[in-house]
């Protein structure tokens, strides 16, 4: 394994510091090593494997799709996109969707909705949008613009905009940020990289309220919250707060690169026409297959619900550790995305649980971050509470 990660940094670019593991296969909740080493998944990809490893009937419908046809680009239409767009909307109790080939382009595609809906109404190319400080929302130069970390940023500008940044959970902060021009305020339901956080329902409604007034487009950014892992299928739902434009990716195709972005029909009638967005790859028959798959598999295998149960004895496990342990201060977080803010930095112990065959990561430097597949169990909580207590 040491030779093979020696090997392998001899020809890829370093702009990411990986963990000393090269993994072979996955099954269920756990990962595998070249050298046969079993690893608990607490990680899925960073919230993408939603499923686990190794769902037979999601990997069926891709390899059937393979068969048929990958792909034929956006000049055509197919079945899967049918049924994909169909499904999706549906789900996510929005009018129009544009597929994209991750995150960062949903994003992408959202900062575009939101200007050229502002320029329709006024002619003009100065608009303003809202962010909020510690979110992350991608490394494009757009998602990075909108993204309130300094130092993702610097190397980079001048990004677009004008951006102003605001304090999440704090409205008065937001409101202090609008003027005539801001044509949207785009947050994270639950903020992810920037430490597990979780929106408050009456900061969310508060945003909701001023867009209505002021003509202003609310964005939700669900690509690490969405799909089912607050134990909603989208983390809004639990408030009933709808976005006019929400974001999507990852778990949505459970490990092939997909997104989306999402609209009401009265932003759809007043925005993006053909023309002003495309791309190459997104939406085409394959990736199309795994979204409807795995929004057919969440609704026949009862995945919410077993968020939902799964999630309240992960915090009550977790808050008694945060109890035992002088250096861990609080748990907080949202379905089975949970974070333990440390006193201290975390990668000692993320490091140490690789080595007990834990795999868990970080979000920011003293937040330890919690995001396994949707299908774990109890007995997957207490063999990782085991399994950490070893590292603390």
């Amino acid at each position: 394994m040491e030779n093979k990660i020696k090997e392998t940094e001899q020809y890829l670019l370093h702009t990411y510091n990986r963990y000393p593991v090269v993994f072979e296969k996955g099954e269920g909740t756990h990962l595998y090593d070249i050298e046969g080493k079993e690893y608990l998944d607490f990680v899925s990809g960073i919230a993408v494997f939603a499923l686990g490893y190794g769902n037979q009937e999601f990997t069926q419908a891709i390899q059937n799709q393979m068969n048929k046809l990958i792909h034929t680009s956006n000049y055509y239409y197919s079945e899967p996109l049918l049924q994909a767009s169909k499904k999706l909307t549906k789900a996510a109790t929005m009018d129009r969707v544009f597929f994209t080939n991750s995150g960062a382009e949903a994003i992408e595609g959202a900062i575009k909705t939101a200007r050229k809906y502002a320029f329709l109404k006024d002619g003009t190319t100065d608009h303003e949008i809202i962010a909020m400080n510690h979110s992350f929302h991608g490394r494009t130069m757009g998602a990075l613009s909108i993204t309130g970390n300094t130092h993702y940023r610097e190397a980079f500008e001048p990004l677009i905009g004008p951006v102003k940044f605001a304090e999440y959970n704090d409205i008065e902060s937001v409101k202090a940020a609008i003027t005539e021009k801001t044509c949207a305020i785009i947050l994270e339901t639950v903020q992810g990289e920037g430490g597990i956080i979780p929106a408050e329902e009456s900061f969310l409604r508060e945003i909701r309220k001023i867009c209505d007034e002021k003509d202003i487009l609310m964005i939700l950014d669900e690509i690490q919250c969405g799909m089912g892992r607050t134990g909603y299928l989208f983390a809004w739902q639990k408030f009933g707060v709808k976005p006019d434009v929400m974001c999507v990716a990852k778990a949505i195709g459970c490990g092939l690169p997909v997104g989306a972005f999402l609209m009401t029909q009265k932003v759809a009638d007043h925005s993006l026409v053909a023309g002003d967005h495309g791309t190459t790859y997104g939406g085409n028959p394959l990736v199309c297959v795994a979204v409807e798959k795995v929004l057919d598999i969440f609704e026949k295998d009862g995945i919410l619900n077993n968020v939902r149960e799964v999630s309240a004895y992960l915090e009550e496990q977790l808050d008694e550790l945060v109890l035992t342990c002088d250096d861990m201060e609080f748990r907080r977080g949202s379905g089975l995305m949970q974070g333990i803010v440390c006193k201290k930095p975390v990668a000692d112990i993320i490091n140490k649980a690789l080595v007990e065959g834990l795999v868990l990561i970080n979000a920011g430097q003293n937040v330890l971050r919690f995001l396994p597949p949707l299908i774990i169990t109890k007995q997957d909580v207490d063999e990782m509470i085991t399994k950490l207590k070893k590292c603390i």
